[in-house]
């Protein structure tokens, strides 16, 4: 699988990476980046755009990807990881057995989300810090962010959405979302135009009456 950094769509969406991390400060010179990857369409331009950026940057910055094993049944990563490798990026796997504990844990009808949330953040953050990462990459792109604004609008009664970038609350780490300003429907014609394997998530899919559905990716 040949990854055009030469298409218009892939030049469009390094552009909107590009401004949003000047506008934000999200990557910087020296900057150690863990890119935590879903095996989904979001997450996976995010990380190929950054190859192409790194390649072109004025200052040096160095990134790996990430994905978190959460023993779902039918899980098979070995697609996806091949094609990360094959861009010649380091691919860190990491196994834990949170599907067992979310299963247990949540057996009033409850969504799963929170609880995975937790135990995912709780994972990376661990793993960047022990890594010496000083920033982790999400691949929540701008439609997510409209999205959160208006549930915590209906839902809380607030307007707040996620950060292009804010420090964690253990202080740790730095979390980052350079496709800010990228449109999830841009993502979808480049995922059509490179041709990556997908992952989906098997525990967000299982449940009904989520007030949130992603069929395609979980990114955090």
């Amino acid at each position: 699988m040949v990854v055009d950094f030469s298409h218009p769509i892939a030049v469009q969406i390094r552009h909107k990476i590009v401004q949003a991390s000047h506008d934000f400060g999200l990557i910087e010179g020296g900057d150690r980046i863990l890119v935590c990857v879903s095996g989904g369409k979001d997450s996976s331009v995010l990380l190929a755009s950054l190859l192409e950026i790194q390649r072109r940057s004025p200052f040096e910055f160095y990134f790996e990807a990430a994905l978190l094993d959460q023993k779902q049944p039918g899980f098979q990563v070995g697609e996806f990881r091949n094609w990360v490798e094959s861009l010649g990026i380091k691919f860190n796997l990491i196994e834990r057995d949170t599907y067992s504990i979310v299963k247990e844990k949540i057996t009033d009808g409850s969504v799963y989300c929170s609880l995975c949330s937790r135990l995912r953040r709780a994972i990376l953050y661990d793993f960047a810090s022990d890594h010496s990462f000083n920033k982790i990459a999400l691949g929540h792109h701008r439609e997510d962010l409209l999205e959160t604004a208006m549930l915590n609008l209906f839902y809380s009664g607030h307007l707040a959405t996620m950060p292009a970038k804010l420090l964690s609350d253990d202080k740790r780490n730095v979390l980052i979302r350079p496709l800010a300003y990228v449109g999830e429907q841009e993502i979808i014609n480049l995922m059509e135009i490179w041709k990556f394997p997908v992952l989906p998530c098997n525990l967000c899919g299982s449940q009904d009456g989520l007030k949130r559905q992603k069929n395609e990716e979980s990114n955090f």
